[in-house]
């Protein structure tokens, strides 16, 4: 059975903490971070060894390209999605080509290390926001659309199921809402013709969604992940949208309008997400979890879909994943350094 935390550890290795803490029946997903990452072999082994811990266990990465990319020593060096939004300009067929490519080729290193999925593709817009830019597709929607079509379609065709982030829309909004609050004061009117658009319009090719830390103050008090209105009236009820819905990572600046780490993850559980994220805060975390003990699990055909299709394999030393892989890393890493 899968739980409604996700969390993460401190090292390359479990510990006996980290053992026990995954047995716990409301943990139910753990996300790596770049400490955790040494080489293909050590994740490949770290994850195994979390699945004899806890065999349901979820597991996941921020492994977007650009400069939101965990897993470097050893796998493909990625390019921002923001360049294949430059690419689109000159050569869109090109384009729409290599972010496909870049999808499947990310999902398979990543799925090959036995992790399930990465938390992508990012379809904010290029906008004004400070933490965003170049990790958008594009800084219009006609663009963005596409671009993030052919990858989804890539990760798709790797095994790999897909969270796009961050709904309705963080691009708009200049403060990054890791480190202060971010107010969007915009009507939803605004928000809607502009910034959930790709939203909509990719939905049904999205098996999750990451509501952002966000408050859009003429919609709603509470940020995003933490909105009824968003999620349940707007993203269940208008759009239909059954997939999972993650909260950002419950640790951020944002979210502390919550209170502590137990009312931030009941906040978002209670709003509708299906599992809240506790991250780099191994204190915050017990409270946390101490907080949604009593809790019904959340609802487990749904959090299934984001099983990855991992292949079994031994890796002894570097990644070696067949033909394809090494033709498309190829093609990616020469366009990344055309680019940069």
């Amino acid at each position: 059975m899968i739980g409604a935390l996700m969390l993460d550890i401190a090292g390359t290795t479990l510990t006996q903490e980290d053992i026990e803490l995954l047995g716990a029946p409301q943990v139910g997903g753990v996300i790596l971070f770049g400490r955790n990452i040494e080489s293909p072999a050590q994740v490949r082994a770290l994850t195994d060894h979390m699945r004899q811990v806890r065999p349901d266990i979820l597991i996941a990465v921020d492994q977007e390209g650009g400069r939101v990319q965990r897993l470097k020593q050893g796998f493909t060096l990625l390019p921002a999605m923001g360049k294949f939004g430059e690419l689109y300009q000159t050569n869109r067929e090109k384009a729409l080509e290599l972010a496909e490519k870049c999808g499947w080729l990310m999902a398979t290193e990543v799925l090959a290390v036995g992790i399930d999925f990465s938390f992508a593709p990012v379809l904010d817009l290029n906008d004004i926001s400070d933490v965003i830019g170049d990790r958008s597709f594009a800084k219009n929607i006609q663009d963005i659309i596409p671009l993030a079509g052919a990858f989804l379609k890539g990760m798709k065709r790797a095994g790999m199921a897909s969270t796009g982030k961050h709904f309705p829309g963080h691009g708009s909004v200049k403060a990054d809402s890791h480190v202060a609050a971010a107010i969007d004061m915009r009507s939803y009117e605004e928000i809607q013709q502009k910034d959930m658009q790709t939203f909509i319009q990719l939905q049904s090719k999205l098996d999750a969604l990451m509501p952002a830390h966000v408050i859009y103050s003429q919609v709603d008090p509470n940020p995003a992940g933490f909105s009824e209105f968003w999620i349940q009236k707007v993203l269940r009820q208008e759009l239909g949208f059954d997939g999972v819905l993650f909260s950002d990572d419950l640790s951020m600046q944002a979210a502390c309008v919550a209170g502590g780490a137990d009312a931030r993850i009941q906040a978002a559980l209670k709003a509708g997400c299906d599992m809240g994220l506790v991250c780099n805060d191994r204190a915050a975390q017990c409270i946390a979890l101490e907080g949604i003990q009593d809790l019904p699990l959340p609802n487990q055909q749904r959090l299934e879909r984001m099983r990855g299709k991992i292949p079994e394999i031994q890796i002894s030393t570097e990644l070696n994943l067949g033909d394809e892989w090494r033709q498309i890393r190829d093609e990616i890493s020469q366009f990344k350094d055309q680019v940069l």
